[in-house]
């Protein structure tokens, strides 16, 4: 994955903690749980991320 990528999962990841943030501060259990979501799925991307990276180091980048 490209650079881009990996800063659109970063940004996706700390939009869900300022949601669960303010969800919780809110007491807005809705908005905190969509928080949590949002950062479980950047997480998942960025592990397939990592993956694909190791994958890159081991056999090569071959297009």
């Amino acid at each position: 994955m490209g650079l881009g990528d990996k800063i659109s999962n970063k940004a996706e990841e700390l939009g869900g903690k300022a949601k669960e943030a303010i969800g919780n501060a809110t007491d807005n259990e809705r908005l905190a749980a969509e928080g949590q979501k949002e950062q479980a799925a950047a997480k998942a991307k960025q592990a397939g991320e990592h993956v694909k990276d190791a994958a890159k180091d081991v056999f090569g980048d071959k297009k």
